[in-house]
């Protein structure tokens, strides 16, 4: 039987103008786009329709499975409690970030990130999700037991996404000694000597181990045709060894020569937008704000604040950075989707899945009103 929704008196975002328009659905995917208003269907009062946000890395997952320092919380629990903040952001994919290796100091437990992966499995079969959950694993290439948590991984179908990160000091995202004594100093209230020693030990183990684990990784993932990202590049030498490696997304450049490289050549540079938010980035590394002005921008990722995703298109559309409001959207929609090669969604095409989202914007920050994913009101 088809199911058709119509919906009407709506600014439409296309990937390269907004349309006042009407937008027919029928069987979960688009089926008309016109222009103009029609009586029938649902009255959008002027609001916007833009299509699912696409969010390619959050680590707002672990915050619910362990709110508090050893603290760990119903697995199914924390993933409803964390789908239902995505959806409501107005994302309907959503590659949750998954933690490979860690080291004394911290991390989860072997098998942990297994079992949670089993757990956003087993939610999507009992239709317990609004959003559709992919998985991102982040891999410390500098720890020594990456390889065994990256092991459980190997043959399962939702891991889409591979970031290759080494947060060793002196290099990448903490290229002077300042953010570092601040993240795992003063933080954790460490004395000189043993701070001393906590840098030792990872400089250490950056440089047995990341190359060698860095090149493992990326083998595996273009022999399974898994996207990649680098992390953190910070200078040209970063660029083209991840380039080398067939990378496909720029995380977090920490320079603007890294970005500019990586951008140049045809990855998608992807930065936080709580960092367009904010108005600077969090380690005090380059701004996505600049990289927005020079054209060195792509994709967005809410990182640790879901409504994030939402709110940074609007406020680059409305600042200084120039960029229009569709060039915005497609940073959360359209470009994402297609650096990971998720071809049926991301854009409002006749065809595509009918993930929408409608949005009304007020005072600055957006309002999300209604989700559909897959046609289906989910929000």
């Amino acid at each position: 039987m088809t199911t058709e929704t119509i919906f009407s008196n709506a600014r439409i975002v296309l990937e390269d103008e907004v349309l006042d328009g009407s937008l027919v659905l029928r069987d979960g995917r688009i089926a008309d786009i016109s222009k103009g208003s029609i009586s029938k269907g649902e009255d959008f009062g002027g609001d916007y329709l833009i299509p699912g946000l696409i969010e390619l890395h959050t680590d707002h997952l672990e915050a619910h499975y362990s709110p508090r320092p050893g603290v760990r919380w119903n697995t199914t629990a924390a993933i409803q409690a964390h789908d239902a903040q995505v959806a409501s952001s107005g994302i309907t994919t959503v590659f949750d970030c998954l933690r490979m290796g860690s080291d004394e100091d911290g991390g989860f437990e072997a098998g942990e990130m297994r079992e949670m992966a089993d757990a956003i499995a087993g939610a999507a079969r009992e239709d317990r999700l609004k959003a559709e959950h992919l998985i991102h694993l982040r891999c410390e290439v500098s720890a020594a037991n990456v390889l065994d948590d990256f092991s459980d991984f190997e043959t399962d179908g939702l891991v889409r996404l591979v970031s290759l990160m080494d947060h060793a000091p002196g290099q990448r995202q903490f290229q002077t000694m300042d953010q570092y004594e601040l993240y795992y100093k003063t933080k954790r209230g460490l004395s000189d000597e043993a701070f001393a020693e906590f840098v030792r030990k990872r400089v250490e183990a950056s440089e047995r181990y990341s190359r060698r684990h860095r090149d493992q990784i990326a083998a595996h993932c273009n022999a399974r045709g898994i996207a990649m990202a680098s992390h953190d590049d910070a200078t040209l030498d970063h660029v083209e060894e991840s380039i080398a490696h067939g990378v496909k997304v720029a995380e977090f450049p920490t320079s603007i020569d890294a970005a500019r490289a990586s951008h140049q050549a045809g990855l998608s540079v992807l930065m936080g937008a709580p960092n367009i938010v904010r108005g600077k980035s969090h380690s005090g590394n380059v701004s996505a704000r600049e990289l927005a002005r020079h054209g060195y921008l792509d994709v967005l990722s809410s990182d640790y604040v879901p409504l994030s995703l939402i709110h940074a298109p609007f406020l680059l559309s409305e600042g200084e950075e120039g960029v229009a409001l569709p060039k915005a959207i497609a940073m959360v929609t359209s470009t994402p989707a297609r650096t990971v090669s998720l071809d049926d969604r991301g854009s409002i095409t006749i065809g595509k899945r009918a993930d929408l989202v409608r949005v009304r914007h007020i005072s600055g920050v957006p309002v999300v009103r209604s989700v559909w994913r897959e046609g289906n009101r989910v929000v």
